[in-house]
């Protein structure tokens, strides 16, 4: 049997994967029919093979890079609520191989549509609700200032001066300081439960009923905002609705989320207003991330997606006067010229 159908860049990985594969003698797996499952914006991979009980996943997480306890753990507390995460079925831990459960090919980005929308929005935000509801705050990372600030200066260090070129003035970088600790200040402020911290198209997957959806790509999550997942799901940098439905969707959640005691504030204007904020700190880190996956890591499918990030930020930061000066910066960069009134 051979794995040639799959490339290794490591020629005794591929051995060491071959023989933990043949061990799990239960599985009936097929060496031949492994092929890729999808990638990752990490050092992990997804691979798809078959057995006796159909097909499964294997992930391909070399240790050295990756460190796969925290996906075990997080698993295991979603799955405890009843969520649809993918059951462990074997893990070699040493080596950095982990049997998966297989909960399809279709992510939502794949199957969304206008008709589509209104029934998975509506399964991902009751999904959402629940996973907010796990009483989780010593079992994962806090989303704390240090990880917060951390990822608010990927924006400078990696959008701005990396991928533009661009060096701040003095009076820029004190203006942004001021910005920055703006968002700090009302993220941390906001009431905090289990996040996912990646809760959009690419990482739910369509199941039928009543497992949907499918939720992958967990194993980041931490202690932390309670709008930052809802953020993550309709500002989505991979996919674009208008806001009169993004807001739609967010009562809709915000109702769902009251009734089964999520603490969301009891006013909408007040929770959509925590929702902008937090939503202008995710997509400053995502402008950041995404130029650091090209310029550091070779990878530039994630390019594509900057205009719509761009977008999402500088709509926020043209809504609120104390954020006029990342307005004016985000246009500098992108070379723009917009005349908006401030309205908050």
């Amino acid at each position: 049997m051979s794995t040639s159908a799959v490339a290794w860049t490591d020629d005794a990985r591929r051995q060491a994967f071959e023989r933990w594969i043949t061990s799990l003698a239960g599985e009936g797996l097929a060496l031949a029919t492994l092929r890729p499952a999808s990638a990752d914006a990490s050092f992990r991979r997804y691979l798809r093979i078959d057995g006796d009980a159909g097909s499964r996943i294997v992930m391909d997480a070399p240790p050295a890079h990756e460190d796969c306890r925290p996906f075990v753990r997080v698993a295991a507390l979603l799955r405890g609520a009843g969520l649809n995460a993918p059951q462990v079925l074997a893990w070699n831990e040493a080596e950095g191989f982990m049997l998966l459960s297989d909960l399809g090919s279709t992510t939502y980005l794949r199957a969304l549509d206008a008709d589509t929308a209104p029934r998975l929005y509506a399964d991902a935000t009751d999904a959402l609700v629940r996973l907010q509801g796990i009483a989780a705050r010593d079992q994962v990372p806090p989303y704390d200032r240090e990880l917060l600030t951390r990822e608010l200066q990927l924006f400078p260090e990696w959008y701005i001066a990396r991928h533009h070129g661009l060096a701040l003035s003095d009076t820029e970088r004190a203006q942004l300081d001021r910005i920055f600790e703006l968002l700090l200040s009302n993220n941390l402020a906001q009431p905090q439960v289990l996040v996912h911290r990646d809760y959009h198209c690419r990482n739910l997957m369509v199941c039928e009923a009543p497992g949907n959806p499918g939720i992958l790509d967990f194993q980041d999550a931490v202690w932390g905002p309670v709008t930052y997942d809802l953020v993550s799901l309709l500002r989505d940098a991979y996919i674009e609705w208008d806001e009169e439905q993004q807001i739609d969707w967010a009562v809709r959640y915000w109702e769902k989320a009251r009734k089964a005691g999520v603490p969301v504030a009891t006013d909408f204007g007040e929770f959509w207003r925590d929702f902008e904020w937090m939503g202008l700190q995710r997509h400053l880190k995502v402008l950041g991330i995404f130029c650091r996956l090209y310029h550091r890591d070779g990878k530039d499918g994630y390019l594509k997606d900057l205009p719509l990030v761009w977008r999402y930020a500088h709509r926020v930061a043209m809504r609120y006067n104390a954020f006029a000066p990342l307005a004016r910066l985000l246009e500098r960069v992108e070379g723009t010229e917009r005349q908006y009134g401030y309205t908050f």
